[in-house]
């Protein structure tokens, strides 16, 4: 039992000296890319009501919560997603502002995955939200967040997917495909499974020129090129709308010197329903899941309220991480740390020493030398935390120095 209780449960881990130092300073990177482009935080509560993210939301699935009651019998959810707490909070404290809004945060949400996925259950996130923008522009100003964050990181290679939910839902209204037949669609097209379509599809009275349109979703991806193929297959208003869209998102963001990390893809439709726009993955190899999703949600502030406009991404930090660690790509996080050790007699002076040192932006650890413990032993607990110099004092006017990577030895 007592070995059990130093585990923890599936789907969630401890973090812990370096790779925690990491992760921090690399959310701290991209925190200043956030900054940077005029965005400001936001902290919202770790669980709200269920009703925040009910299907009508079109948040992740109920049986994907984390769901139990308080005391007044209210059904309560560790946040699974961060969009639908900040459309709540805008549309509370910015209710009456008709001018664009600028959202930030980096904070942990909670799925209930399978164990049989090998997801993590709780994950941090580190996003943005433009509220109150239905331009093309502000569809440019998020994507181009996302790779001026993925560059910040270290990343070289990667590339943002993007799509158009117009276009599928363009089709579907045309020809008049009812809602759990589109829900099957949109999982089958998501997942890549034609075969699966074909059979939904050879089962709805359409023509079958319209059967076929939908069998070419497997086709619409790629290059910028692509969205002309996709125009010849409908005369859809809405779907080709859509695809204007994309051609406009695609300019602007040529226009920031970032066309060389976009691409697109017509059958990228997510789990959220509550995205109408443009939508957007980011992906890099070492990692089979999406680092980054984001979209266009222009109707979900309606629900709360405010009706507005808006368009928001969040990057998975974990995700990120494990890329990070398998490109090798070195995160220079320095401890800057010291270890000083003394006799009980030299108190007063290694006090002096270490907030002398303090001040001058050393990391210092304090100990009293225990003389059961050798000077070698003393070196291989310094590597164990991650200390880069040990400081033996020996009296009031003499300390040895020990560089803990070389061993090299200087006095003070």
């Amino acid at each position: 039992m007592e070995n059990k209780l130093l585990h923890t449960p599936v789907g969630v881990r401890d973090i812990y000296n370096l790779e925690c130092a990491k992760k921090i300073y690399i959310q701290e990177r991209i925190h200043k890319i956030f900054l940077s482009y005029g965005y400001r935080d936001i902290q919202t509560p770790t669980f709200e009501f269920f009703d925040i993210f009910s299907k009508e939301r079109g948040s992740v699935a109920s049986k994907n919560m984390y769901k139990f009651f308080d005391r007044e019998g209210n059904t309560l959810v560790l946040r699974p997603d961060m969009t639908p707490p900040a459309a709540r909070a805008a549309s509370k404290y910015f209710a009456d502002e008709d001018m664009p809004i600028r959202l930030c945060y980096q904070a942990n949400s909670y799925i209930n995955n399978s164990e049989y996925q090998g997801k993590l259950k709780e994950f941090t996130q580190l996003g943005g939200e433009l509220i109150g923008d239905n331009t093309s522009d502000a569809d440019a100003e998020v994507v181009a967040m996302v790779i001026d964050s993925m560059l910040e990181s270290g990343l070289k290679e990667f590339q943002v997917e993007v799509g158009q939910v117009d276009f599928f839902k363009g089709l579907v209204e045309e020809n008049g495909i009812d809602e759990d037949a589109e829900d099957n669609l949109r999982t089958l097209i998501e997942n890549k499974n034609y075969f699966g379509m074909e059979e939904i599809i050879s089962g709805i009275d359409i023509p079958d020129e319209k059967k076929e349109v939908f069998m070419k979703f497997s086709e619409l991806y790629g290059s910028v090129e692509m969205l002309e193929t996709a125009k010849k297959l409908t005369n859809n208003k809405k779907s080709l709308k859509a695809l204007e869209r994309l051609e406009k998102l695609y300019n602007i963001l040529k226009a920031y010197g970032y066309d060389k990390y976009i691409s697109f893809d017509l059958g990228m439709l997510s789990q959220y329903h509550y995205y109408t726009g443009i939508i957007f993955k980011a992906y890099t190899y070492g990692t089979g899941d999406a680092i980054v999703t984001g979209g266009r949600y222009d109707s979900l502030l309606k629900q709360f309220g405010k009706n507005a406009a808006a368009v928001g991404f969040a990057i998975n930090a974990d995700q990120l991480m494990v890329a990070l660690n398998r490109q090798k790509i070195d995160i220079p996080v320095d401890y800057n740390n010291k270890l000083v050790l003394y006799r009980s007699e030299l108190h007063k002076e290694a006090l002096t020493l270490a907030s002398d040192m303090r001040g001058d932006g050393k990391n210092v650890i304090l100990m009293r030398k225990r003389s059961s413990v050798t000077e070698d032993g003393y070196i291989e607990y310094a590597k164990r935390m991650g200390v880069d110099e040990v400081y033996f004092m020996q009296t009031q006017k003499k300390t040895k120095i020990v560089n803990v990577a070389d061993n090299t030895v200087r006095e003070l």
